[in-house]
């Protein structure tokens, strides 16, 4: 999230809270595709991670960027940790340990998210190579420990620091050395948006395995693929998960609300003051009874900023976000958004991947994620493997894309439809090896047992 909400009107009842999600539902012909990544800034000079002040930090790249596109800074105090697009409604922020983020605009289609993609990795590259800083697409910081990595100066993040090692083992290392790629997708109703919440979450473990690029921590092969994903199973299980609640009867944007009430609060921000009631009820706040807060109640920033700080596999707010997968190089950006638009926003392949999806119980949903972080597409499930599941999967994505039939001159220089964002997802699928093998072999092969190749082989 790039900026902190600050919209202060009231909330009096829980009713308001579910009308806040009625209202996103959009017509089809208004849906619109949202793609946020993040990537480890680094030094050029020694790959290291980036602090925020100096003359070659963090900051100075915040500056640079703001000069290069005109946006607009976003401010904690006196520090700048993003910057919003006035016009496209895009965003930069920062997370934990700097990990530089885009939250891109709300596109139409994959052609243009793939040349927002393609833009902005060139501005950041343009910006910081000028600073010595250059930017690497995996899922975790594959050889920094907890102390090399900087704090960004965001106020929010010292709370939920404080907070973390109450309720995980892992949640220190999700916050300042993983790093992401998700995609927002839109839903017409109520109904509908029960459907692609239940298909999206029991195809996250799949996502997750396509994807998985975290191999590495401190320098060596950590045992799994996915890493990034085995910490989110030791984060803060309150406010993460498979949700299986959405799978029950009676799944709706009041039961949401429910579950969302339910999960422990990290903050509420009054003016540019974050107070720290980590651990709190929302409740209590609706109620104006919070101990913290005495008499304050609950507004609808409170509201929007509490529904940032929960983590589900998938989460909802007006949108959907898919939050499975591990970032990675700039195709594979793109090839998560073509991955779940092909599925979601054609009606006969979220029909198609209901079909695949709908017989599996919440214990082989919970055995798909629990087992995927360590084999991805190796993973066994029946009677097949992940990699053949995954399979199914890509080609009901495929047949979704073919239909909505979006022709442009690609990204990749091909005129066609948006199917050939999957690409690097056939080429895994082909040789049942996920970038996380692929650079595993490299480690054990030809980078000699060394980390240091992967900041330049796998840079943007």
């Amino acid at each position: 999230m790039a900026r902190d909400s600050t919209d202060a009107t009231p909330i009096e009842s829980r009713d308001e809270l579910v009308a806040w999600f009625e209202k996103g539902s959009k017509p089809r012909e208004r849906w619109r595709i949202g793609t946020e990544h993040e990537k480890f800034a680094f030094t050029i000079a020694g790959h290291r991670p980036v602090p925020y002040e100096g003359a070659h930090g963090i900051e100075a790249l915040l500056t640079g960027m703001e000069g290069l596109l005109g946006w607009e800074p976003i401010n904690d105090g006196r520090h700048i940790i993003g910057l919003a697009d006035p016009v496209g409604g895009g965003a930069i922020s920062l997370e934990p340990g700097g990990q530089f983020e885009l939250s891109g605009a709300p596109l139409s289609n994959i052609h243009e998210t793939c040349r927002e993609v393609h833009a902005h990795l060139a501005q950041v590259n343009e910006v910081g190579h000028r600073l010595g800083i250059a930017f690497l697409g995996v899922g975790m910081s594959p050889s920094w420990t907890r102390a090399e990595t900087p704090m960004m100066p965001k106020s929010r993040y010292k709370i939920m620091a404080n907070y973390m090692p109450k309720v995980g083992k892992l949640g220190i290392d999700m916050m300042f050395r993983t790093s992401t790629v998700q995609v927002n997708t839109d839903f017409s109703s109520e109904a509908e948006m029960v459907k692609m919440m239940r298909v999206s979450i029991a195809l996250q473990p799949i996502a997750t395995a396509l994807f998985a690029a975290s191999p590495f921590t401190e320098g060596r092969p950590n045992g799994f693929l996915s890493f990034r994903s085995q910490i989110w199973r030791d984060t803060d299980n309150a406010r993460a998960g498979m949700v299986p609640f959405v799978f029950e009867p009676g799944m709706s944007f009041e039961r949401y609300v429910d579950w969302a009430l339910d999960v422990p609060m990290y903050f509420v921000k009054r003016g540019d003051t974050y107070h720290d009631v980590a651990g709190a009820s929302f409740r209590d706040l609706l109620a104006g009874r919070l101990p913290q807060l005495p008499g304050e109640r609950a507004t609808q920033s409170d509201w929007t900023n509490h529904l940032s700080t929960v983590f589900p596999e998938v989460r909802l707010k007006r949108y959907i976000e898919q939050r499975g997968a591990d970032g990675g190089p700039w195709s594979r950006l793109c090839a998560l958004s073509a991955f779940w638009v092909g599925i979601l926003y054609h009606p006969a392949a979220l029909d198609a991947a209901w079909d695949m999806v709908r017989d599996w119980t919440q214990e082989e949903r919970q055995a798909l994620r629990d087992a995927v972080p360590r084999q991805a597409l190796g993973t066994r499930f029946r009677e097949t493997t992940v990699r053949e599941l995954a399979r199914q999967a890509v080609a009901i994505s495929q047949s979704g894309l073919a239909s909505r039939a979006v022709r442009d001159m690609s990204c990749y220089g091909r005129d066609g439809t948006e199917e050939v964002y999957l690409d690097p997802l056939h080429r895994a699928i082909d040789s049942g090896k996920t970038l996380a093998e692929e650079m595993l072999d490299k480690f054990h092969g030809a980078w000699g047992g060394r980390i240091d190749p992967i900041f330049t082989e796998y840079a943007y």
